[in-house]
């Protein structure tokens, strides 16, 4: 998930949502599709790095919206039937899935900046995200918003 920052406050103005917080919205949609694809009955613990106490309350708040409100193409109910935990955790607490997350962030904003380029880190993952049954990511697993 990727926000062009400068394209997204063209478009939506100083008082747009905050990218972070948007970009929670579109990664768990874009994880529930994922989980209905691999086994309906999945659930998920949502785990995230602590960046500050303002941000992370942001954040959470924003989960909480998410979660009560549901989004655009999920609803709340379907959303607490999948999620079942929601976490901040420190970079020190050498969580394994935040490191896999660290790894892949630069690779994959590389990829969505010039995707023309090609970028050795990125072809290691390609194949590992989200796709539709054609293998196509973009929009799938993979989303640069607007």
């Amino acid at each position: 998930m990727g926000i062009n920052k400068e394209e997204y406050i063209k478009r939506y103005g100083k008082s747009a949502r905050d990218p972070y917080s948007l970009s929670l919205s579109f990664i768990i949609e874009r994880l529930v599709f994922c989980m209905d694809e691999l086994d309906k009955s999945a659930e998920v613990e949502i785990k995230v790095e602590r960046r500050g106490k303002k941000e992370d309350q942001k954040l959470l708040s924003q989960f909480n919206s998410t979660l009560d409100l549901g989004t655009y193409y999920i609803s709340s109910n379907r959303l607490k039937r999948k999620i079942k935990k929601f976490e901040f955790n420190f970079k020190k607490d050498n969580i394994v899935g935040l490191q896999v997350a660290d790894l892949c962030a630069y690779p994959l904003a590389r990829h969505l900046l010039n995707s023309e380029e090609p970028y050795i880190p990125f072809m290691i993952i390609e194949d590992k995200i989200y796709c539709n049954k054609e293998g196509e990511y973009d929009g799938w697993g993979l989303k640069l918003f607007p």
